[in-house]
């Protein structure tokens, strides 16, 4: 951590553990050693700290008290996913999980679909493992054929999994997801 301007010893500082759901009284309390002068990290197992991530109330929090937020360099899924898609890095947005209702969902994805057609802008989103599959499937009946879609699996685990290719072409082939966690990318 020294080598990305960390300069704190580890074993000085405190680490917060967030969760879904972490509310603004637990966080003032996180934030309060941090005051006296502490340094605090927050970690995120599964990309950036608040980006699609808990975090950000901590972090909204820190900045209205005046204490100093210092990035550091990890690793994010999403950019992973973006990385690897081969689509267009330069123009992007990231959506987050879309909703859990399919007719909403579905909307969503014909939205997202009609931004890549018209303007060639890169979409990314996210889902829950145990909805991975209701959102391939309904990608996969409501996009155009020649839409292309990255499905990026368990970036950096042990059943990584990064595919790019025409909505078409997935049609043919469909992939295990194994309730594992996956980006979706979708582009031309």
């Amino acid at each position: 951590m020294a080598k990305s301007g960390y300069a704190s010893k580890i074993d000085q500082s405190v680490f917060i553990e967030m969760h879904r759901g972490v509310d603004t009284s637990q966080a003032i309390e996180a934030l309060q050693s941090l005051s006296a002068g502490q340094c605090a990290g927050i970690i995120s197992d599964a990309g950036l700290p608040c980006v699609a991530d808990p975090g950000s109330v901590v972090v909204e929090l820190a900045q209205q008290m005046g204490i100093r937020v210092v990035p550091l360099p990890g690793p994010s899924s999403i950019m992973m996913a973006l990385m690897a898609s081969g689509m267009n890095g330069q123009q992007f947005a990231f959506h987050g999980y879309l909703s859990r209702e399919t007719h909403d969902r579905r909307k969503s994805l014909q939205k997202l679909q009609m931004e890549v057609a018209k303007t060639g802008i890169t979409q990314i989103f996210m889902e829950t493992p145990y909805r991975n599959e209701a959102m391939l499937k309904d990608i996969l009946s409501v996009c155009q054929s020649e839409i292309r879609l990255c499905i990026a699996m368990d970036i950096s685990g042990p059943y990584e999994y990064i595919r790019s290719q025409s909505i078409a072409e997935w049609k043919k082939h469909l992939p295990k997801f194994y309730k594992n966690p996956a980006i979706f990318v979708m582009g031309r």
